[in-house]
């Protein structure tokens, strides 16, 4: 009996089931802890190599199995990148787009604005100013009104709405350039009139978006966010198209002299709007959802329109993301320095002798573009898991390091002063790593912000984060005209 237990000499014990009969699965043997058959179990005597594979095999076979399917199950109870709905994806992008499609250009616009109002010194130094001023704050009214309307909201509507007014505003622009050829003091009324509308429009947008985005994954957060850096890009790229497509002229500034060109230009924002409404009825339609319907009647088939909307208190929403209100807010606020910079900032080269980019008329659409081709990198990265943070204090912590950019602007040339550092490249590349820092620590916000309230706080949340970040916004503008002046 010895004799048969040695390692050596064991023997091999084989049952065989009935003719027709199923075998049985063999259980996989565990490494750690050997069964009796293994102990009684000798090698075959045929040593061949498929043998051998499959006895190596059996052997390395994990153990765990059940642990697998359990981690499987687990990941799929998390955001399931696997299952984002491309179209609904590309939606939710086209609608980042349009959310800040009129703020975007109104900014990239600068040279056009500086014509028309050559003749006005205070305006020709303050219209920046004065745009971002009418625009953050009739943002933050509407923002601030919205969110006090939790109750009887619908959200769809509000999305529409805003895409409506969109369409309505630029078409005004549009025609503006080319028919009502006014002074400066009637056209910074007429230019006024339509930030105001737009900024209303924005407003709604922003309300309803974030909140109707909410009850969907984290992932389409992260779409609307990247669109709105795509937003950034796109207008910057066509004002500088636009400029190298017309021919310089004596005493002009490009295409700016060009009111087609301009009419063009504006008119851009009204096919994105339109397309981004068409986009946005087809995905309701889809989830059969009516934007007509408001309160307990716009009730959508996956539950993605509520019932009836939880009304909660700010101060509540405040307290459980206070951190992350506070580097949303600051964030924005620090963001606000860069139009005004970019504005007045020159290249280091002489103007007379450099080459066309770096004249005025191309160089700053090229500080606007790269700034936002950086916010557009900070969005789109945190699409990835190992890019993204939801820890508030960090993100606040990052929010305040964002301060150090404001002395990296005062190095370069502002109004052909003179740089401290004497480099083009020096000055893009703050304008990149700015805009980056501006759309990853903007992203992640709002991205983690679900993951700190209840599943009937979440629409409220995304209302009260827009508030905030609109409050930023609202708060640089107002600080942009002491920056304006120094």
């Amino acid at each position: 009996m010895t004799d048969l237990m040695t390692p050596d000499r064991r023997t091999s014990f084989t049952l065989h089931s009935p003719p027709g009969s199923p075998s049985p699965p063999s259980p996989s043997p565990s490494p750690s802890t050997p069964s009796t058959f293994l102990a009684l179990e000798v090698p075959n005597s045929d040593s061949s190599p498929s043998y051998i594979m499959q006895r190596l095999r059996e052997w390395w076979k994990p153990t765990y199995e059940p642990l697998e399917d359990q981690d499987e199950r687990e990941d799929m109870s998390l955001p399931r990148a696997q299952r984002v709905s491309r179209f609904e994806y590309f939606v939710f992008l086209s609608l980042g787009v349009a959310m800040l499609w009129s703020w975007n250009m109104f900014m990239a616009c600068a040279t056009y604005f500086q014509r028309r109002f050559a003749e006005n010194e205070f305006l020709l130094n303050n219209f920046q100013s004065l745009i971002l001023a009418v625009s953050s704050v009739t943002n933050l009214g509407s923002t601030l009104y919205l969110s006090y309307r939790q109750k009887s909201a619908n959200y769809p509507w509000r999305i529409c709405a805003s895409l409506v007014i969109n369409c309505g505003v630029f078409t005004m622009l549009a025609l503006s350039a080319v028919m009502f050829r006014v002074g400066p003091e009637a056209y910074v009324v007429v230019l006024l009139t339509c930030v105001f509308w737009a900024s209303w429009s924005s407003g709604l947008s922003q309300n309803g978006m974030f909140a109707f985005v909410n009850k969907f994954d984290g992932i389409y957060t992260q779409a609307v966010m990247t669109g709105q850096g795509v937003a950034g890009v796109l207008p910057a790229i066509a004002q500088i198209i636009s400029v190298l497509a017309v021919p310089r002229s004596p005493g002009t500034q490009g295409s700016t002299a060009s009111p087609k060109s301009a009419f063009i230009y504006f008119l851009t924002a009204t096919f994105v709007s339109g397309s981004c409404l068409l986009l946005f009825l087809l995905l309701l339609s889809r989830h059969r959802i009516s934007p007509h319907k408001s309160g307990s009647e716009a009730i959508g088939s996956q539950g993605l329109a509520p019932a009836t909307h939880t009304q909660v208190s700010l101060w509540v929403l405040l307290k459980k993301l206070r951190f992350l209100s506070f580097a949303v807010w600051l964030c924005f606020l620090v963001t606000m320095v860069f139009p005004v910079y970019t504005q007045v900032i020159l290249s280091v080269r002489p103007e007379d002798s450099s080459p066309r980019m770096f004249k005025p008329d191309v160089f700053i659409p090229i500080g606007f573009m790269l700034w936002n081709l950086g916010d557009l990198t900070g969005r789109v990265i945190c699409g990835w898991r190992r890019f993204t943070c939801d820890r508030p204090k960090l993100l606040a912590l990052v929010s305040i390091a964002r301060l150090a950019f404001i002395p990296l602007y005062m190095m370069c040339n502002i109004k052909g002063h003179g740089a401290v550092i004497s480099s083009d490249l020096f000055y893009w590349l703050v304008q990149f790593t700015f805009g980056m820092s501006n759309g990853w620590v903007g992203s992640n916000v709002m991205m983690s912000t679900p993951g700190w309230v209840g599943d009937d706080e979440k629409e409220a949340s995304g209302g009260f984060m827009g508030m905030c970040l609109v409050a930023g916004l609202a708060t640089g503008s107002l600080t942009s005209f002491l920056i304006a002046n120094v």
